[in-house]
C-alpha cells in the first residue's frame, strides 16, 4: 500500500508546523517543491496563474494531488507580476494556516531575444515577473518572516543571471538582479532571524526543455531539486545569502569573488586590467563593506603585465 503524505512526514524532515508559499507551482519545478514541502508535512499555498481558461487551473491539480496523499494545501491563482499578488498571497496563507513561515518565489518567464529586436516594454515584462514579482512576495511576507522566528525565503535565479548567454539580455538581467536582492536582504534578515538563499536550478520543464538534448529528460528530473528547496525553508538551514546550482541529485555553490589589488598606471591601463583578470588567490565577502575594506587595506599590489603591453 502507498505511503501518504502524513505518513512519510514523520520519516521525512518534519515541518508539520511551517507554512510555505510557493510561487509558479502549477507544473514543473514548482509543482515538485510543493509536492515535496507536503510529504514532509508543511502546509503549502500552491501558487500558478491560470493562464488557459479552457482547462482547469494547475494550481487546483496540484493541491488536489496533496490533499489525496493526506496533506495540506489551497490554490491561489493570483499573478506574480500582479503588484497585489503578494500582498493576496500572504494574507491567503494566514487566513487559511494561521501563519506564514517561508516561501519560495519560482514564478518566472524565459525569453530569448537579441537586445537590438528587444523592446523596451519587452524587456520590462521580464522584470515585471522574474524580478518585482519575487519583490512584492518578499516584501508582503517579510513582517510575518520576521514573526516566525525561523523566517525563510527561496528565490529562483538561473546561470543565466550568472554567466550570461546569447540572447538572454532581458532574463539573465533579471534573474542576476534577485542574486543582488538576495545578498542585500541577508545582511538584513539576519537581524531578524530570517534567511534567504538563491537556487539556480537545473530540470527538465517545459521551459527548459527546446534547450535540452534528447536522452536529457531522466537525469533532470526536477524533483531531484526539491529537497534541497525543502531544506532551504527548514529551520535546519544555517546559511543566508547564496547562490546554490543545483540538478540531477548534485549541488555546487556559486559566489560572486574579487581578485588580489593590480596597480593602476598610466600608459599600463590594458596591461593592469589583463593581469587583474589572472589575479589570484580570488576571495568572496559577506558584503559591501568587507569587500570595501579589503580593497583598501594596505596589502601590496601587482604590478601590470608589461608583456602584454609588447604582444
Amino acid at each position: 500500500m502507498q505511503e501518504t503524505i502524513a505518513e512519510s512526514a514523520g520519516r521525512a524532515q518534519d515541518m508539520r508546523e511551517r507554512v510555505v508559499i510557493v510561487t509558479g507551482a502549477g507544473k514543473g519545478l514548482g509543482r515538485a517543491y510543493a509536492l515535496d514541502l507536503a510529504e514532509r508535512g508543511a502546509s503549502v499555498v500552491v501558487n500558478n496563474r491560470w493562464s488557459d481558461r479552457g482547462q482547469a487551473p494547475s494550481a487546483e491539480a496540484v493541491v488536489d494531488e496533496i490533499r489525496a496523499a493526506g496533506g495540506r494545501a489551497v490554490a491561489s491563482l493570483e499573478s506574480a507580476e500582479d503588484p497585489g499578488a503578494g500582498e493576496a498571497l500572504v494574507a491567503q496563507a494566514v487566513a487559511e494556516f494561521g501563519r506564514l513561515d517561508a516561501v519560495v518565489s519560482n514564478a518566472g518567464v524565459p525569453e530569448t531575444i537579441r537586445l537590438h529586436r528587444q523592446t523596451r516594454d519587452g524587456f520590462r515584462r521580464i522584470f515585471d515577473i522574474n524580478f518585482f514579482g519575487a519583490l512584492h512576495l518578499i516584501q508582503a511576507a517579510w513582517p510575518a518572516l520576521s514573526a516566525s522566528g525561523a523566517g525563510r525565503i527561496v528565490v529562483s535565479t538561473s546561470s543565466a543571471g550568472l554567466h550570461g548567454g546569447d540572447g538572454m539580455t532581458g532574463y539573465a538581467s533579471s534573474k542576476a538582479a534577485l542574486i543582488g536582492l538576495v545578498r542585500g536582504l541577508a545582511v538584513e534578515g539576519a537581524l531578524r532571524a530570517v534567511r534567504i538563499n538563491a537556487i539556480a536550478p537545473y530540470a527538465f520543464t517545459a521551459m527548459t526543455e527546446p534547450h535540452l538534448p534528447p536522452g536529457m529528460a531522466e537525469r533532470m528530473d526536477p524533483a531531484a531539486v526539491a529537497p534541497l528547496v525543502s531544506w532551504l525553508v527548514s529551520e535546519a538551514c544555517d546559511v543566508t545569502g547564496q547562490t546554490l546550482v543545483s540538478g540531477g541529485g548534485r549541488l555546487r555553490a556559486a559566489f560572486a569573488v574579487e581578485g588580489r589589488p593590480v596597480a593602476l598606471e598610466e600608459g599600463a591601463i590594458g596591461p593592469a586590467v589583463h593581469t587583474a583578470l589572472r589575479a589570484e588567490p580570488r576571495e568572496a565577502y559577506g558584503d559591501a563593506h568587507q569587500a570595501f575594506a579589503a580593497f583598501m587595506d594596505g596589502r601590496p599590489t601587482l604590478a601590470p603585465d608589461r608583456q602584454a603591453m609588447d604582444a
